[in-house]
């Protein structure tokens, strides 16, 4: 396995853990519709969470959250709208959360960023 991808899996085994930690109820993880991944679908109180991991090993290169580009802001969209349908849960507020991690020798940052599509437009 590649050293990247050892590190999400990693990142993504962090978040499920902090979000747990926080009280959320995960529903799902790695969700697909057609090529497109949401990392994370959770529950916090009457919100769904559509949460999208971004673990880098430096932020030399830029934060780990400016890594989710509007092209990959419409994949989620598409993915969530798909759950929400599928599961006939319209009426229930819905919101995108990105979690950014950072692991290196120096241990692990991670921030959690709660409607993260407003913080970055």
């Amino acid at each position: 396995m590649a050293k990247y991808n050892s590190l999400g899996i990693e990142g993504e085994q962090l978040a499920v853990a902090h979000l747990r930690k926080e009280g959320y109820e995960i529903l799902a993880e790695n969700y697909t519709f057609q090529k497109a991944e949401v990392d994370i679908i959770a529950r916090t109180g009457d919100t769904l969470v559509i949460v999208e991991v971004k673990t880098r090993s430096t932020p030399d290169f830029g934060l780990p959250q400016e890594f989710v580009k509007p092209k990959q802001r419409r994949q989620l969209l598409k993915v969530a709208d798909f759950y929400i349908n599928d599961r006939n849960l319209s009426e229930v507020e819905a919101r995108f959360d990105i979690i950014a991690i950072v692991i290196n020798k120096k241990g692990v940052k991670l921030e959690h960023l709660e409607n993260a599509f407003y913080h970055f437009q």
